[in-house]
């Protein structure tokens, strides 16, 4: 079944959208990405070149090839233009009302009976999304991550619906096309990397929030005293705190364990648009957003 995703499409050309598009279309792949609208399609394709872009800068990529890369790859601010596809790769807001309506619209538009439907989702239950369809045993759990180009990981979460068969053939995708490494989770909250991040990202805001230490202590601590590349509060800017405190309701929802429940100061950064890198601001402050 694998062999045959030669053409995907992506919904949503946000970070995680467009990297996920970028790497499809590196590995020789007809690529088109699914936008709200023409403003936002042609964002989305920005946010791809300016990628392409930084790997030619830095030796990774020829520039004939981020040439090459980007014209296999269709922006579009319409879902109809994802009727040919034979795999879709859901990529929107972490949000189960959106993802849910993504779903359903999809189940009408993809014309192939046999498409796969993938989620990008952090968090939410994969069932969830596949019920929205009337293929539930080809939905499934594709969890990239953020910068998708760079980092080499993919979770892959089967539903009780997601067939042996569909499980099968994403994962050869992700391993034989796009060169990732795959591990498998269960569909629970969280899956297996952030079901053990974010209990630790939220300890450290907590730490923050209780003047136990600053931001930057925090992170030069975990940096340098245990080796991470890259501190608690730094990494939870770079995925975005709006990201962060819906994974942690998604997992304090299921499990109802309150190392998984959302700090106050979390909550008031998202409630007043300071999420991190792409704001210019969160617990630390950047140059641009």
């Amino acid at each position: 079944m694998s062999a045959r995703f030669r053409r995907v499409g992506v919904v949503g050309g946000g970070r995680m959208g467009a990297g996920i598009a970028e790497v499809c279309a590196r590995a020789g792949l007809d690529t088109v990405v699914c936008e709200a609208d023409a403003t936002a399609a042609l964002a989305a394709r920005e946010r791809v070149a300016a990628s392409l872009d930084r790997a030619v800068r830095r030796g990774k990529l020829e520039p004939q090839a981020a040439r090459e890369t980007l014209a296999r790859i269709v922006f579009t601010g319409s879902l109809d233009d994802l009727a040919d596809r034979q795999l879709v790769v859901e990529a929107v807001i972490e949000n189960a009302g959106a993802k849910t309506e993504v779903f359903a619209a999809l189940d009408k538009i993809v014309e192939d009976p046999a498409a796969v439907f993938a989620t990008n989702t952090s968090s939410l239950p994969v069932m969830r999304l596949g019920m929205a369809t009337s293929r539930a045993d080809r939905v499934v759990g594709l969890h990239f991550f953020n910068p998708v180009p760079v980092l080499p990981l993919v979770e892959i979460v089967a539903s009780l619906h997601t067939s042996p068969e569909t499980v099968t053939a994403v994962e050869d995708f992700a391993t034989g096309t796009l060169g990732k490494t795959v591990i498998r989770s269960r569909d629970r909250a969280g899956f297996v990397v952030n079901a053990l991040l974010i209990p630790y990202v939220l300890a450290a805001v907590r730490m923050a929030e209780s003047g136990f230490a600053t931001a930057v202590d925090i992170d030069t601590g975990m940096e340098l005293g245990c080796a991470h590349p890259i501190g608690p509060l730094k990494l939870a800017d770079l995925i975005g705190l709006d990201t962060v405190a819906s994974i942690a309701e998604s997992l304090y929802d299921e499990f109802r364990e309150p190392l998984y429940a959302p700090p106050p100061l979390l909550q008031r950064m998202v409630q007043a648009g300071l999420l991190g890198r792409k704001t210019g601001r969160g617990f630390h402050t950047y140059g641009q957003a």
